[in-house]
């Protein structure tokens, strides 16, 4: 790349009677050309990320990044009268739902910037994860038009690659999408749109679409197939282009990388084209697959381990159900012959119940197979996958998940970023780990460390009152809770731990309590109904306390609309505290919490995920870590009755009755629901998440960081030291990791 003809180019460009978009499109015209004028050499071998979602974020800042010329730029179109913060407006291309897909933009981030050859493979949807808002504070969505505006430059359409894939009922046209990605390599991820018809259209159309129906289900089934098989068949063909069809060193070149369960069909479909289209036997096409494919894991939730009803699949995919059906057959007689218990054969069955388990597929089949935390891959290994662990326990690693440091904090912090620049010189930018050394009991240091924040925190008060009209309190701690919207995370023990400390407050037992404002921001899935009850209590009680006057200037609860990737970055780096309070157990990793303590944030958190590696980092003396462990809930299943422990917890019994006894308005039994899945059997056991177990904890873990607070020396110290012991979370060491122990590229 030359960055001095970028440079000129910029300057050349002529802002008179050009609107906004006119504008954007022709300066990434610009870098485009530049992206696309590097001449890479291809590498021997090269993994392919196969994801359903990507949560890439604006490009623009990231690539003017990532050319170098940001700074520049700024100043090119500043002299010229136009600000670029003006795209902050652009969409963002929310073709993810939260942290699955990010992590998948990080990785691709990373690779990039190291060298490594990555490229992703997955769906271009027309509509991205839908536009929120709030009406009588319930979430309402809206169809997420991403492309009306701004269109995306960032992105060219390759037609004379398109490809078919095939179902039964009809013939879907898979046309790719290349999105350069630029760092010392230009890696590429490829999206496809569906078309051909518009039954055809209706794939690519809407991430995640409801699959509570049959339609749903076989919709869901379409999505994952459509882009798993454009992605094998290419690069099978491509294979078979430069070495004929003997595959013997078919991995040597190629490896896939699972993420997660929805590319499983990915296997099915290598299989199909080996053995049928090119007469490969079926245990040797095995073989080869085994060599080929790798799984990570994110989740320990059966609603998030897809089984696929068998008929669904046979009935538009008849020839993948044989597939995976040969493959049950023939991983039984292998597990048979080597010994397996009969028990251990049903654990691992590819088929069982009707239902074809889709993480089973993937365990079996990958070489390697990891979880994203250490105690997420402990879990895997001693629960969820523990016969396949005890058959071939060398298959299974941890690698803890990573953000990348350019958006999470070069990008969202410049402040930051010039800091550990005065201190570091640039050198940290490449190797992060440098930030260790800064004294974080350095007066100065602290000093400044402590400017910064109050400065981020001013911007994200700014942003908040333009985007939602409410203006935060003023010299007050901002506590985040910004992720999914899942009973899990518990944004509901949260609600709650709010309405104790309200009432604490209104009561007068809190007379040295620092003024605190929480800031949540979360989509529900739109058909996960208890999620959007969540998001409706939390409203009330937003409402509740603003139009208190005895509290309203001591606490404040602001729920943030349609929170993505560019709202995060204003609230991740002006947050003071990171909740992340999941039950034990439950949260794979987590990555808003390692961005979070990127940024300067303490955490609030359980010993749950990512946190138990962060406070090992930070120091637990620098974080707030309460709640029950993962031995203690284990040690409560079938002892726990939700409704035994509030008649003896008398603070807990008074904030959940406010869901049943009329402090909020509740005509149409949305707040019921909420009461009746802590304290009734619903479609789980009652309080299935131990919200009531872990609530008080969790309100004297806000109370003692609201009470240490006061000492700012002694706080600030806290964030700088969890900042500077941040760098094991970047993502480019997780990059390293998956290249050097499971990739082999």
């Amino acid at each position: 790349m030359n960055r001095e003809r970028l440079i000129k180019t910029l300057q050349n460009i002529d802002v008179t009677d050009k609107t906004a978009a006119e504008l954007y499109r022709e300066i990434s015209s610009a870098c485009m050309d530049e992206i696309l004028s590097e001449k890479q050499k291809a590498p021997a071998r090269c993994a392919y990320y196969f994801s359903v979602e990507y949560l890439m974020g604006r490009m623009f800042f990231n690539n003017l990044l990532a050319l170098g010329v940001l700074d520049e730029a700024r100043e090119i179109f500043a002299a010229k009268g136009f600000d670029l913060n003006t795209f902050e407006d652009v969409e963002d291309a929310a073709l993810g739902n939260g942290g699955l897909g990010r992590l998948a933009a990080c990785y691709l981030d990373s690779a990039a910037n190291l060298g490594y050859p990555l490229n992703g493979y997955g769906i271009r949807y027309r509509y991205g994860l839908f536009r929120q808002k709030f009406v009588g504070g319930e979430q309402v969505e809206e169809a997420d038009d991403w492309l009306k505006i701004w269109g995306d430059p960032w992105s060219i359409r390759k037609e004379r690659e398109a490809r078919e894939v095939r179902f039964a009922d009809m013939v879907v046209i898979a046309v790719p999408y290349d999105m350069p990605v630029y760092g010392k390599s230009v890696n590429v991820l490829r999206l496809f749109q569906a078309e051909g018809s518009p039954e055809a259209e209706k794939i690519s159309e809407y991430l995640y679409p409801a699959d509570d129906t049959e339609e749903g289900k076989l919709l869901r089934i379409r999505q994952e197939y459509f882009f798993s098989a454009a992605a094998v068949g290419e690069r099978t063909e491509r294979y078979v282009r430069e070495y004929g069809t003997d595959f013997g060193k078919f991995a040597e070149s190629c490896v896939f990388q699972l993420n997660d369960t929805h590319a499983v069909f990915a296997v099915a479909e290598f299989l199909r084209l080996l053995t049928k289209v090119y007469k490969v036997p079926f245990g040797r096409a095995v073989t080869i697959a085994k060599k080929t494919f790798r799984y990570t894991n994110h989740t320990i939730l059966p609603e998030a381990l897809e089984r696929w009803d068998e008929e669904l699949v046979e009935k538009i995919l008849p020839e993948i159900a044989g597939i995976l059906k040969r493959l049950q057959i023939y991983a039984a007689a292998a597990w048979k012959a080597e010994g397996c218990p009969r028990e251990e054969i049903v654990r691992m069955s590819i088929l069982g119940g009707g239902k074809f388990a889709m993480a089973n597929v993937a365990v079996y089949v990958s070489e390697r197979v990891n979880g994203v935390a250490e105690i997420h891959t402990k879990i895997l290994k001693e629960r969820l996958f523990s016969a396949a662990y005890r058959h071939d326990p060398d298959k299974f690693l941890n690698v803890t998940n990573g953000v990348t440091q350019r958006r999470w904090l070069l990008l969202c912090n410049e402040e930051l970023a010039r800091f550990y620049d005065e201190r570091l010189g640039s050198g940290w930018r490449e190797d992060l780990s440098l930030i260790r050394s800064i004294d974080c009991d350095d007066a100065e240091t602290l000093a400044a460390f402590s400017k910064i924040k109050a400065e981020k925190k001013r911007q994200l008060a700014a942003y908040i009152e333009k985007k939602e009209g409410i203006k935060l309190l003023p010299d007050a701690i901002y506590i985040a809770q910004v992720k999914r919207l899942h009973e899990y995370k518990r944004q509901l023990m949260t609600a709650l731990a709010i309405l104790r400390i309200y009432f604490d407050l209104k009561a007068g037992k809190l007379p040295d309590f620092t003024p605190t404002v929480f800031i949540f921001g979360a989509k529900a899935a739109g058909s996960y109904k208890r999620a959007k009850e969540i998001i409706l209590f939390l409203n009330k009680i937003a409402e509740l306390i603003a139009n208190d006057g005895e509290v309203n200037g001591k606490l404040q609860v602001v729920f943030v609309q349609n929170y993505d990737v560019s709202y995060a970055e204003k609230i991740i780096p002006g947050s003071d505290v990171s909740l992340q309070v999941s039950t034990a157990g439950f949260e794979a990793s987590g990555t808003g919490n390692m961005k979070l303590m990127m940024n300067g944030a303490v955490t609030v958190g359980t010993m749950d995920g990512a946190n138990i590696e962060i406070v090992e980092r930070a120091g637990r003396e620098n974080n707030y870590i309460f709640g029950a462990s993962v031995e203690e809930i284990n040690a409560l299943e079938g002892k726990y009755d939700p409704v035994k422990f509030v008649k003896t917890h008398p603070r807990v019994r008074e904030v959940t009755d406010t869901l049943t006894d009329g402090t909020f308005s509740d005509a149409d039994g949305k707040l019921k629901d909420l009461a009746a899945s802590l304290f009734e059997e619903t479609y789980n056991r009652a309080d299935h998440y131990y919200v009531l177990y872990d609530l008080l904890p969790l309100v004297d873990a806000l109370l003692k960081v609201n009470g240490e607070y006061r000492d700012r020396t002694l706080f600030t110290g806290k964030q700088l030291k969890n900042a500077t012991r941040s760098a094991f979370f970047s993502s480019d060491r997780a990059i390293k990791t998956y290249a050097e122990k499971i990739w082999g590229i």
